[in-house]
């Protein structure tokens, strides 16, 4: 065995060196390689999209910009209706969405000459913007920009049986003219309670004349149908290129991903479908989603929207009547190539799936589609009559009124009833309004039920004055939602709508709640949460509620619970008007002046919270005005001044409702 001598070094000297050297060359090659070799770094293109509508409008042409506050998308329809207008006064006109641009840059629409802003703007829930001008309105409320020269109008959408009644529209009209902007036409006020349609003629009637005016330009007398977008047939796509129903990205149904939204809705299967009502011709539901793993998170009080499907036994009714093959793949893509809307709806896809995913093809259409699809009636007796609807006469607005809206007919029936009028497939999905999400009050609370959303709903059908059924698109497809016996899962495309009908933040606030049918939504969420807070050793004040049926033994929602509730003093008074099952009709208004002194005590001395959902037209007026008469009688005050307490508590989010007409 060779042994080292400890006298000898383990390296030599040149072993060192030679060491010293590699390790050297190692480093250099290291450090230096990449300037010698400089590799190319593939960069993803920039799809940041265009904030500055000044410089789109300058690129394009166009001097007219129609922004839209829009939640269920009738603003955004006016908006465009607005903006493809102006060609026919040699103007040209874009439509915009206030969340997509820079709305600072108002001030410069003066550097474009003979320039209009107009602005659609739709009043949501308490008096509040819609999601999409939710930061115009904010930034209108704080900033003060200098928008001396620049020339605007507004037509406001909203519904007369609200209490903050176009709210919206109203404070846009006045923040730009105190910002120096010049109204160039009167504020439109559009009521969804009246005939909205109408309103918004008449206001475009007159309005367009006073552009003509102002600028000293007349109508080019063009009334012929401008397309929007062209069609393309696919012949040879590959399946995974096409939407099936999907909002955003294609294939999210498959592949889900957080966070969920109103691009990106959930999936989430129905666990519970029940009939509520134990009698009766209607049909009143309980249905419970599962949102597990999602990280969704909701409150008491929040919406939960949901995105229905038509009914297939009409969609293929169009098919047939049209004469086209529904699976035909296609895409409608925008003429004009410098706007943010590259398609109508999601495409590539089917005039199937379009139909039955994507547009609207059950609520009464609009005088525009009538004006645009009147050019393809072969027989002029339905043209003229078509044309006649669309116009501004008052025999037109009066035929339209009966003849499409009060006999409530939709497309299809407009179709057979019209037998000459055969549009192309293609112009008719171009025309009709995207079908929209429904929203609906969460009959739960999230304390008690974290990964669990409840909807009560009633089914919506009806006969029409032309002896059709008519059905409500979002409860009869929510009815026939089964809990998965078979192993397939029965799902709902969902997201949560954020509100601001809370409870009081201080448990030890006592509640009023009033709410009669399916207005005991929310209420069922609130009381749940109220007893979750009382397990968990927390001071909680009387919690009151008023709740309205029609007959005791045949649709009291929610009987047993809520007398369970009672029972165990999570409920400290349940009050129940049944309407019909006496003679005299009782409601909850009824019950709110029987029982005066003890509602007076909780509103005047002990600080409660009001809350109100259900039927805005008369039960929530109703209740209003026994609330005024309470506190005339046992406040000692005048009507005038009852108002204005009522008024302030409502400012003081004392007085919150949820409604709806």
């Amino acid at each position: 065995m060779t042994q080292c001598r400890g006298d000898e070094p383990f390296f030599s000297n040149l072993d060192l060196f030679l060491f010293s050297l590699i390790a050297g060359l190692i480093v250099y090659w290291l450090i230096f390689r990449k300037k010698a070799e400089p590799i190319p770094e593939f960069k993803k293109p920039q799809t940041t999209r265009e904030t500055s509508f000044i410089d789109k409008m300058k690129k394009t042409g166009k001097n007219i910009v129609v922004f839209y506050g829009s939640q269920t998308g009738t603003a955004e329809e006016f908006a465009n209706r607005l903006a493809k207008d102006a060609h026919r006064y040699g103007m040209k006109g874009m439509s915009a969405d206030p969340e997509e641009y820079d709305l600072s840059e108002l001030s410069r629409l003066t550097e474009i000459e003979n320039s209009i802003a107009i602005f659609c703007m739709a009043t949501y829930g308490e008096g509040d913007p819609t999601d999409n001008a939710q930061d115009f309105y904010d930034w209108l409320h704080e900033g003060d920009a200098d928008f001396s020269g620049v020339k605007y109008t507004v037509f406001a959408l909203g519904n007369k049986t609200y209490e903050h009644y176009n709210a919206m529209g109203k404070y846009v009209d006045q923040r730009l003219a105190e910002l120096g902007a010049q109204r160039i036409f009167d504020l439109g006020m559009g009521d969804d309670d009246g005939n909205l349609e109408e309103d918004f003629v008449s206001w475009r009637e007159q309005f367009w004349p006073a552009v003509c005016e102002h600028f000293g330009v007349e109508a080019t007398g063009e009334e012929s149908s401008i397309r929007q977008y062209e069609l393309k047939v696919h012949s040879d796509l590959n399946m995974n290129k096409i939407y099936t129903g999907e909002l955003g990205r294609l294939k999210s149904f498959e592949n889900q991903k957080p966070p969920f939204d109103s691009k990106n809705p959930f999936l989430a299967p129905v666990t519970v479908n029940r009939k509520l009502n134990k009698a009766g011709d209607r049909h009143l539901m309980h249905l419970e989603l599962d949102i597990t793993g999602s990280k969704i998170r909701y409150e008491s009080g929040d919406h939960v929207a949901v995105y229905p499907i038509n009914d297939s036994v009409i969609v293929n009714r169009i098919g047939d009547l049209l004469g086209v093959d529904l699976d035909t793949v296609i895409s409608l893509n925008n003429l004009d190539e410098e706007s943010n809307k590259k398609h109508p709806f999601p495409c590539p896809t089917t005039y199937r799936t379009a139909l039955t995913h994507y547009l609207d093809i059950t609520n009464p259409p609009r005088t525009n589609v009538l004006y645009e699809l009147a050019q393809y009636a072969t027989e002029p007796k339905d043209q003229e009559n078509m044309r006649k609807m669309a116009s501004s006469s008052a025999e037109g607005k009066a035929l339209y009124q009966s003849w499409v809206l009060d006999s409530c007919r939709n497309i299809l029936a407009i179709l057979e009833d019209f037998p000459s009028l055969r549009p192309p497939i293609d112009h008719l999905c171009e025309l009709l309004p995207r079908l929209q999400a429904r929203y609906y009050s969460i009959a739960s609370s999230s304390k008690v039920h974290p990964n669990s959303i409840h909807i009560c709903a009633v089914v919506v059908e009806y006969k029409t004055k032309t002896g059709r059924v008519n059905k409500g698109v979002a409860t009869n497809w929510l009815k026939n939602k089964m809990p998965a016996d078979n192993g397939h899962k029965a799902t709902v495309p969902m997201y949560i709508r954020k509100s601001q009908f809370r409870l009081p933040f201080k448990s030890s606030n006592p509640v009023i709640m009033i709410g009669p049918g399916t207005g005991i939504a929310p209420f069922m969420g609130f009381v749940q949460e109220r007893g979750w807070l009382k397990e968990q050793g927390k001071d909680v004040g009387e919690t009151v509620l008023y709740y309205g049926c029609r007959y005791k033994n045949e649709d009291f929602l929610y009987q047993e619970e809520l007398e369970e509730f009672e029972k165990t003093g999570v409920l400290t008074a349940l009050n129940v008007a049944f309407s019909r099952d006496q003679a005299e009709k009782v409601y909850v208004q009824h019950l709110l002046k029987k029982n005066k002194e003890a509602v007076w005590r909780l509103v005047h001395m002990d600080n409660a919270h009001i809350y109100i959902c259900g039927d805005a037209r008369y039960m929530a007026r109703d209740v209003q005005n026994a609330f005024y008469e309470i506190a005339e009688e046992l406040g000692g005050m005048s009507r005038a001044q009852a108002v204005d307490y009522i008024k302030k508590l409502m400012t003081k989010g004392r007085y919150s409702q949820d409604v709806w007409s």
